[in-house]
């Protein structure tokens, strides 16, 4: 069982959006393509309340600036995907008729969750690991924004859950490039692949 699964593929991480990746745009046709190839196409949503602790603007920091929160490190972002906001909605061209079901994160106010599995503290779980499980899915393709922290974190979760794990690179985009030289050195290190959508 083959699933593809779309992470944060949403207003605010793309151009012109508070948490712009470079080129985020781009990679919605590509995903568009390809989703009847796969058995399920599931998504993740950040989905933040208003003055989340990840937010800059909430400890009046610098944006970018690295924190220390509850013992985490954590980047001082813009204001982003805040609960029922356009900026928190899918693309408006993502084909969503296939998508089975989302799982939002990043809801909790005190912790940041970049991955679609587990906060940033693995203190509660959102539940994906066992409805894959559940619906007997073996092989995960990830796709999305952003490809250094969110698509990477759910990639590294995914294998720690033991799912054969696929980043599709050209799926995704970073916001920094070096940043994510580096999470796909650690994916394949951990057992993970990196293909393009047209060898699926």
């Amino acid at each position: 069982m083959k699933a593809l699964l779309l992470i944060d593929v949403q207003n605010d991480f793309m151009p012109g959006g508070a948490l712009a990746v470079p080129e985020g745009n781009q990679i919605v046709p590509i995903i568009n393509k390809i989703q009847h190839k796969f058995d399920l196409v599931l998504a993740t949503q950040d989905w933040h309340p208003a003055g989340h602790a990840s937010f800059a603007s909430t400890h009046n920091k610098d944006l970018y600036e690295l924190i220390d929160l509850n013992g985490i490190d954590q980047v001082m972002w813009p204001d982003h995907c805040v609960q029922g906001t356009t900026g928190a909605d899918f693309h408006a061209e993502l084909k969503l008729d296939k998508i089975e079901a989302i799982f939002r994160k990043g809801t909790n106010p005190e912790i940041d969750s970049y991955s679609g599995f587990y906060d940033n503290a693995h203190l509660k779980s959102t539940g994906l690991s066992g409805y894959l499980k559940e619906k007997g899915v073996t092989e995960l393709y990830f796709a999305g924004l952003a490809g250094d922290f969110c698509v990477a974190f759910s990639v590294k979760d995914a294998l720690n859950e033991g799912f054969t794990s696929f980043l599709i690179e050209d799926a995704t985009r970073a916001i920094d490039a070096e940043g994510f030289e580096k999470a796909k050195a650690e994916i394949v290190e951990k057992g993970g692949k990196i293909l393009n959508a047209d060898e699926i």
